[in-house]
């Protein structure tokens, strides 16, 4: 939360365009505008407090597709995640199970060895339980002499996302020994925007961005393959992004999921917290973003999205760090 913002977020500077209603994967399936972020903004602009509009922030996929579209320049994600860490202050059961996480924590000197590496990768919660394709990764970069790190922050990231207090003690460990990596392949979307903040001389790029950026992986893209970016992190650098992703698209020939305005359709699977009810379906938004195409093969950043595609896809279902092996 930026200093010039205001107490309700942001929202004072919300017109009611709504602009943010035709990406917001929330709209598409519910219909519902107060889960949206116009019906959040207006319903702030007139007095409700974060308490008033738990069930619209609880919602928010986080997805970030609202903010290149809106004409404010409302920081759109910032103000769920400030309306969450609210609501937590107050209702601290609400984030009971990121709590424990970050309770537990980790072995306080597991990422003491990470100056040995000139690039380290941050792995998610999901990939680091895919032990297989986690080294599928490593190898991806073992060019850059790449490293694991032990502390991967997976329970910060948790917590961010769901608007829980991480302890000072417990940020300032999991930093201090990346302070001195120059190079991050990061995961999670939401960790990243908060490292970018925490380590702005460090270089930090999203897993997606970095394996997509490789000449063997680039090479072994098809025409007839479909590039599922990750959401999170291509959002909160759009403006940088969506060159980097053009110039993949036109030289592989790949479709991916951009729509006209070039923003990512998200599955919504990414979601570390988010109470069951209306939930978005990632599968339903898969079939959605497969519809009306033909397809060889779908080639996901998110290892999330391989068993979402798996459901609703008759081809192949790769991560895009497995087109290294691919023959």
């Amino acid at each position: 939360m930026t200093a010039e913002r205001n107490s309700i977020y942001g929202a004072e500077a919300c017109s009611g365009c709504s602009l943010c209603l035709l990406v917001c994967p929330v709209w598409r399936s519910t219909f519902d505008i107060r889960l949206t972020p116009h019906g959040r903004a207006k319903a702030l602009q007139h007095g409700a407090t974060a308490f008033d509009v738990a069930d619209s922030i609880d919602t928010c996929t986080l997805c970030g597709a609202c903010e290149p579209v809106c004409p404010e320049e409302i920081a759109l994600v910032d103000m769920v995640l400030a309306l969450r860490r609210d609501l937590a202050s107050t209702m601290p059961d609400r984030v009971g199970n990121a709590v424990v996480q970050l309770q537990q924590g980790v072995d306080s000197n597991s990422t003491t060895a990470l100056s040995a590496y000139p690039t380290v990768l941050l792995a998610d919660s999901a990939l680091s339980e895919q032990p297989q394709l986690l080294q599928t990764v490593l190898a991806l970069f073992s060019h850059e002499q790449a490293g694991l790190a032990a502390d991967s922050g997976a329970d910060i990231a948790l917590a961010l996302e769901a608007g829980a207090s991480v302890p000072e003690e417990r940020l300032n460990r999991f930093l201090a020994p990346l302070r001195t990596v120059r190079r991050m392949i990061v995961c999670d979307g939401v960790l990243l925007r908060a490292l970018r903040d925490w380590l702005p001389r460090t270089r930090i790029d999203s897993l997606g961005e970095a394996a997509s950026s490789l000449a063997g992986v680039r090479a072994r893209l098809r025409p007839d393959d479909f590039y599922v970016i990750e959401s999170r992190a291509y959002h909160a650098d759009r403006e940088r992004l969506v060159a980097h992703y053009d110039q993949l698209r036109v030289s592989s020939g790949c479709m991916m999921n951009l729509d006209l305005q070039r923003l990512a359709i998200p599955t919504t699977a990414s979601h570390q917290w988010m109470p069951e009810k209306r939930r978005v379906d990632p599968a339903d938004q898969a079939r959605w973003i497969l519809e009306g195409r033909v397809v060889a093969r779908v080639v996901v950043e998110d290892c999330r999205d391989i068993a979402v595609f798996q459901r609703v896809a008759p081809y192949p279902v790769l991560h895009v760090a497995q087109l290294g092996d691919a023959r």
